[in-house]
């Protein structure tokens, strides 16, 4: 037979509700746990604690090596699950991944969230491809497993659109069932203008010193403070994207032309709060590569290397103007910064290599999705 107890949680709430609210007086009562139940989860407890401090008290030159040689076996996913699990042991094992594991710029690997926001490989692009759904109007990241175009992939990030007025906002997360403004896990978001053809990115975590922060109605609706305590909760600008006027409706592809801003003198942890962020940042000039036209065709073609197999007025390539000053060595208009290409109806190429980081890659990658008729 089930014990009873009035609950004084419940009577607080109920002083605290306003008149007509709650039921007046009335004191609804809980099911109290059984004192033999309690003894048990209170052991329990005390057995989980007891693991975890068994762990912790390794010798860190033990649990150093332990790290790096989970992350040594593990070069791929689904086997790099057992670093980030590691890492989910205790404090101490988290310490210790992050000082073993190297970012995307140094061993081309993405392993933790904190990954997405780091600069990509320098020496060959990392392979991602692009999912969308037309009737929620959402788009998910996955990082390609294999050497083939699409396969299960590893799961990166998710957006969706949503109206706002004149202007559309897509709400950027890692989590692809939490979509929506004020999102826990949320993590940017990029908003357009009424034609569609200028575009804002905005990151919650401050990138480098003195990034532009965006206060505003919308800003207030990304809730950043709910992600971070140490977050402000205004939404930094960390780039443009901007599509030329076609007026004359010339023949001829989009034209684009990016503006990211990318930290200057990134240091290599892996969790970024491990570091102070950069004190100056630069602007990194992007344009898309012109095509050339092919007579037999009839098209404007590109070389996407087998990465792209349907023609789409939204495949791109980016690359730096040549004769750019730029701290990342990339201004010669041959080097492929980013590519994004069309595979399937609802299925897309996304390669991207360092400066950009996979964040900021997706972003500019969701500006091409839409109509845009003052473009083509």
């Amino acid at each position: 037979m089930a014990l009873w107890r009035r609950s004084s949680s419940w009577l607080t709430s109920c002083s605290r509700a306003p008149a007509g609210i709650g039921g007046g007086n009335e004191a609804k009562v809980s099911p109290e746990v059984a004192p033999e139940d309690a003894a048990a989860e209170h052991e329990g407890r005390r057995a989980e604690a007891g693991d975890e401090e068994r762990w912790s008290r390794l010798l860190p030159e033990l649990l150093t090596d332990i790290v790096r040689r989970v992350d040594a076996g593990a070069e791929r996913w689904p086997p790099r699950r057992d670093v980030v699990a590691c890492a989910c042991v205790c404090r101490r094992w988290r310490d210790a991944a992050v000082a073993v594991v190297r970012p995307p710029l140094e061993c081309g690997r993405i392993t933790f969230p904190s990954s997405l926001k780091q600069p990509g490989p320098r020496d060959a692009p990392m392979h991602c491809f692009i999912r969308r759904n037309k009737s929620t109007s959402t788009f998910y990241l996955y990082l390609s497993l294999t050497q083939a175009l699409t396969d299960k992939g590893k799961f990166l990030l998710a957006a969706r659109r949503f109206r706002h007025g004149a202007h559309t906002e897509y709400i950027i997360s890692y989590d692809s069932d939490d979509l929506y403004p004020g999102s826990n896990s949320g993590v940017g978001k990029l908003r357009s203008d009424f034609l569609g053809t200028k575009f804002v990115m905005y990151d919650n975590q401050k990138p480098y010193d003195g990034a532009k922060s965006l206060k505003s109605r919308s800003s207030r609706r990304f809730a950043t403070k709910q992600i971070s305590p140490h977050v402000s909760g205004d939404n930094l600008e960390v780039g443009q994207v901007s599509y030329r006027f076609n007026f004359l409706k010339s023949r001829g592809p989009r034209r684009m032309h990016c503006s990211i801003q990318c930290p200057v003198g990134q240091g290599t942890a892996s969790d970024p709060s491990k570091e102070k962020p950069p004190s100056t940042s630069s602007s990194l000039s992007l344009k898309n590569k012109a095509p050339r036209w092919h007579d037999h065709l009839q098209c404007w073609c590109l070389n996407f290397h087998g990465r792209v197999t349907v023609a789409s007025v939204k495949n791109f390539q980016l690359v730096a103007p040549a004769g750019t000053s730029d701290p990342w060595g990339v201004g010669d208009e041959e080097t492929v910064i980013l590519q994004f290409g069309k595979i399937e109806d609802d299925a897309f190429t996304m390669d991207f290599r360092h400066p950009l980081s996979a964040y900021q890659a997706f972003a500019i990658c969701l500006t091409s999705f839409g109509t845009k008729l003052a473009c083509e």
